[in-house]
């Protein structure tokens, strides 16, 4: 679920030559340029420093970085892309966060934790770059819950993640800059998505106009923003509001019917809950859940801009994809007290 339909989606920025000859390199040395390294978890692992605009390969004896205690409590910039083994790109944080680095929090290791990214992050020092692999089911396991799905392990049972660090920072300094940074991304994919908007829709219209009368939904209504809403069966009580947390049921589907997601698929977590309207999902989940009461079950139609647009959620969400959700919301309340602002990165997800 992390990799595929609850990050929101963003859209991608022209990278700077420097960045493209980085994610080049990168790219190169988790196809081949030697062999992996293995920490005591079995995690593999390649770790590059910049000597001079020259990146060369530096040791990390026994797979353990002893000067890692030192970093421990501060936050460390960087930058990250997940591919699966057939280098089709699962994440990419610079298109994700308009190039501004992910910030993590670097803790002490647990058990738990190794083996999985917290333990890649604590071989890197700033300046590093790093490819490291995981097998796939392990780590969907860690961060989802369920396995990995067939078609992502079709040339392999891994993962491959690589990061570029970029700086290490004390902790208050990290959130001070990560919140300045989340109102120039907030600005831009606002600018972005309004272009982009501007044309798909039209053609995502007609599609959805289209489907709706093929499937004979006659009782749809439509948001403002471009939503269709078709409710089939009342909740109760006062429509679900921004700020809220909202607890959903939900099959999604392609428009030929394919299904790329559902609760049902992951074990332990059959419903997926959420605060709304706070950016945490897509914007047409956003939009259509306020249209909804506790108890309602309806079909949701979503035009590609309000989904995941130009990009796409690649292999299962093709770009330019109008969607449809089978959705049933199973509870509304209100919030808790707001507490830290998390800085884990969208790693997983």
């Amino acid at each position: 679920m992390q990799f595929s339909f609850r990050p929101r989606a963003a859209r991608q920025l022209a990278l700077a030559a420097s960045v493209l000859s980085v994610a080049s390199f990168l790219s190169s040395c988790s196809k081949g340029g030697g062999d992996f390294a293995k920490t005591k978890s079995g995690m593999e692992y390649k770790i590059f420093k910049n000597e001079g605009g020259k990146y060369e390969s530096r040791d990390v004896a026994g797979g353990e970085d002893p000067g890692y205690k030192d970093r421990v409590g501060k936050v460390m910039s960087a930058h990250i892309e997940y591919l699966t083994s057939g280098d089709s790109v699962m994440m990419k944080s610079r298109e994700r966060q308009f190039g501004v680095p992910v910030r993590i929090p670097l803790e002490a290791l647990t058990a738990k934790q190794l083996g999985a990214e917290p333990e890649a992050f604590s071989l890197l020092q700033p300046g590093d770059s790093g490819v490291f692999r995981f097998n796939a089911d392990t780590l969907y396991k860690r961060n989802a819950h369920q396995l990995a799905p067939a078609y992502l392990k079709k040339k392999g049972n891994y993962i491959i993640l690589t990061v570029k660090a970029v700086a290490l920072q004390p902790r208050e300094a990290a959130m001070a800059e990560a919140m300045a940074d989340q109102q120039k991304m907030m600005a831009e994919q606002q600018k972005q998505m309004r272009t982009y908007a501007a044309t798909q829709d039209k053609a995502d219209e007609v599609v959805l106009q289209d489907y709706l009368k093929k499937n004979n939904l006659t009782n749809a209504k439509k948001t403002p923003s471009g939503v269709y809403v078709i409710t089939t069966q009342p909740g109760t009580g006062a429509n679900a509001k921004p700020g809220q947390m909202v607890t959903v049921q939900y099959r999604g589907t392609l428009l030929d019917g394919k299904e790329f997601d559902s609760s049902a698929k992951h074990p332990g977590q059959p419903a997926f809950t959420f605060a709304l309207g706070r950016g945490q999902v897509i914007p047409g989940w956003d939009d259509a859940l306020q249209q909804l009461s506790k108890g309602s079950k309806a079909t949701i139609l979503i035009p590609s801009s309000l989904a995941y647009g130009k990009q796409g959620s690649p292999p299962a969400i093709p770009a330019n994809s109008p969607l449809r959700f089978d959705v049933e919301l199973t509870n509304v309340q209100d919030a808790p007290a707001a507490g830290p602002t998390s800085m884990a990165p969208p790693a997983g997800q």
